[in-house]
């Protein structure tokens, strides 16, 4: 029962994102062997150092370690407890004998035995907790107590009445306990299931679609996928290339061993580190897409240290300062306002980045534009995206309209199109992740 207790409490973790590796649940196994369950406080610190690692994880495992924990008890029954058990059993269900004996410890030990048998660990959802308290009360045996309510009915006396009573009495406490357990359960193990779901829908959601009632979960969001880039990209770029032994560099670093081999040395492919030039169209209903396609590169700081970000309508400027020495949301609601309320000018934006800043433009640069492409029928001077394709590492065209639209219109993505490496339609933040995802693996 103790290694259940523990693999269960895992699988509440692991459903509230916090990552706890089969290692990881090895190690914690061992050591809740020498610990124990009886000091609460010692177990709880004991499974945080194992199982948790970020400060958000630490504070998930003592939230979850209190709900879960609040309610189990692994300790080994004593023989007169068994023997109870045994007893209320033969008699084809318990319910009745608990609400007769009103044994709390007895009760408490069937809700639990009850919510086992029910499955009550793969709760998900708030609205199955009456589901699941139906199914705990059937396998406490509420079916005995109905016939006997019945049988009390049918008597048609006093006393039959105040039995039947009584007994719906127990029977409607007994299901609130069985709603309470079933809720404590889903609070444990269910909630952070929910809130995943919740987050892979909004992740689906085209961005266009999203409201201000959407930007405190959407950052959030922001914030996991990043983290989960982050932690990608940098294990990636501290594995070691071992396909081919440098000799030259190996018979060096082992001259003071008579040229025996102790040390040997590979041949390493030297890696740019990422450098990403965001150009962003800020203008209309792109500047939904730009804010969150913006949140998810500054929220990269440590895997992206050079970045540059520019936004224009009719004409570009550098707003990375602003998006570094302001709220994020404070900034982009000032930069939409300032820049993006001016008639578009593809043509002329391109011609500011030339002039002001084409020396950011270089072999390690990935230049990535964010616009629908829609010029008003102006210059949309090709050549200098041409150029900018040349001096760059890549360039990449993310467009929010679909590619049933590129061309139509004033649009000037088709003609864009011939002079980047790849244009891609992003509707959600799931498909941002994606772009930058691919950018990053590039310089690994």
């Amino acid at each position: 029962m103790a290694e259940q207790v523990l693999t269960d409490f895992i699988r509440a973790l692991r459903s509230a994102d916090v990552r706890v590796s089969t290692g990881e649940a090895i190690d914690a196994a061992n050591a809740v062997k020498l610990m124990g369950y009886a000091d609460r406080t010692r177990l709880s610190d004991t499974l945080r150092c194992v199982l948790a690692k970020s400060p958000a994880e630490k504070a998930t495992h003592d939230r979850l370690f209190d709900l879960y924990f609040s309610r189990k008890a692994p300790e080994t029954p004593s023989p007169e407890m068994e023997d109870s058990s045994e007893d209320s059993n033969e008699g084809g269900g318990d319910m009745l004998d608990l609400i007769e004996s009103g044994d709390e410890t007895q009760i408490a030990m069937a809700l639990e035995q009850a919510g086992e048998e029910a499955g009550l660990a793969d709760i998900r959802f708030s609205t199955q907790v009456p589901y699941f308290a139906q199914q705990m009360m059937k396998a406490m045996g509420v079916e005995r107590l109905e016939g006997q309510m019945m049988e009390a009915f049918r008597e048609k006396t006093a006393e039959g009445d105040d039995r039947a009573q009584d007994l719906i009495d127990g029977r409607a406490e007994m299901f609130q306990r069985a709603r309470d357990h079933a809720q404590q359960a889903f609070e444990t193990f269910g909630a952070g299931a929910t809130e995943q779901f919740r987050d892979e829908f909004l992740s689906d959601k085209r961005i266009t679609q999203l409201d201000r009632r959407d930007l405190d979960r959407m950052r959030g969001l922001v914030e996991k996928m990043a983290k989960r880039l982050a932690v990608k990209h940098s294990r990636r770029r501290r594995k070691k290339n071992r396909g081919q032994l440098d000799v030259r560099k190996t018979l060096r670093a082992n001259a003071g061993y008579d040229g025996v081999p102790f040390d040997l040395a590979w041949k390493q492919k030297k890696r740019d580190r990422p450098k990403i030039i965001a150009i962003c169209d800020v203008s209309g209903s792109v500047a939904q897409v730009v804010r969150f396609f913006l949140m998810l590169l500054y929220s990269l700081h440590d895997t992206v240290p050079d970045l540059k970000a520019f936004a224009f309508s009719g004409r570009l400027e550098e707003v990375g300062d602003i998006l570094e020495a302001e709220d994020f949301t404070a900034a982009m609601d000032r930069i939409i306002n300032q820049i993006g309320m001016r008639s578009t000018d593809y043509g002329q934006s391109l011609s500011d980045l030339k002039v002001d800043h084409w020396q950011a433009i270089d072999r390690r640069a990935t230049v990535i534009i964010l616009g629908d492409g829609r010029s008003n029928y102006g210059d949309p001077r090709v050549d200098l995206l041409s150029e900018m394709t040349a001096r760059a590492k890549r360039t990449l065209w993310l467009s929010p309209e679909p590619e049933s639209l590129w061309g139509s219109g004033d649009s000037e993505l088709l003609r864009y199109q011939a002079y980047c490496d790849k244009m891609v339609h992003v509707m959600t933040i799931k498909d941002l992740e994606r772009v930058v995802d691919e950018v990053l693996a590039s310089y690994n």
